[in-house]
């Protein structure tokens, strides 16, 4: 059993509305941590993990002023898987590091909280077995195709292999302990986000049980 801070894990594919989700957990209390904002981080120039980069990828992929361009790096990678392998394992514990230094922080400053780590892979890698509960963001194939080429100015067929390159979101949905269809209204996704949101605190107030195994994606 298991009392205290109450840890969430949140994903979704690209242009699945899981940032607008973490956005509206963070307004209703939750404490979101970013992955994302994390790889920006370890990718300034300076670090390690940028300088890991730059040796597996070439100066090619830099800046004027240093920094890796995230942009071009993404699409070396999503036209070669292999090179995404690369990558993800050049990032991916740096990230993993960072997450897991916050959450004890944020639970040394106070255990009476709900922790959502906002990440794109946390099924791919197995990290979401870390959490006491999971959310899978979701959207309808048509809306998450004309979002992502209208967020990153990309053609069908480009968006379509970016679409591709992830674990489909119903695989990620078996796993879930609730899911998010944002495919509708903002009102709509708000209402689903905060009918999670009061069961998270029902949940964080009483005895829990660990998450249930599940078969591992990596």
């Amino acid at each position: 059993m298991m009392r205290g801070m109450l840890r969430v894990g949140l994903t979704g594919n690209i242009g699945s509305g899981k940032s607008t989700t973490a956005l509206i957990l963070a307004e209703l209390g939750a404490c979101v941590i970013d992955a994302d904002l994390i790889v920006h981080k370890l990718l300034m120039p300076g670090s390690d993990t940028n300088a890991a980069i730059v040796r597996a990828f070439g100066s090619g992929i830099l800046q004027a002023d240093g920094a890796i361009n995230r942009r071009m790096l993404g699409r070396i990678v999503f036209e070669a898987p292999e090179k995404r392998t690369v990558l993800e394992g050049l990032v991916h514990p740096g990230v993993r590091l960072a997450i897991e230094d916050r959450i004890r922080e944020l639970e040394r400053e106070g255990p009476d909280r709900i922790v959502v780590v906002d990440a794109a892979l946390l099924v791919e890698t197995g990290f979401y077995r870390q959490f006491d509960r999971l959310i899978v963001v979701t959207c309808d194939p048509e809306i998450q195709l004309r979002r992502v080429m209208k967020r990153d100015g990309l053609s069908v067929e480009q968006a379509r292999a970016r679409i591709a390159a992830q674990m489909p979101a119903k695989e990620k949905a078996k796993v879930a302990d609730y899911t998010i269809d944002s495919s509708g209204s903002p009102e709509e996704t708000r209402r689903q986000v905060a009918a999670i949101y009061q069961k998270l605190l029902r949940l964080k107030g009483s005895n829990r049980t660990e998450r249930q195994g599940a078969p591992d994606h990596r």
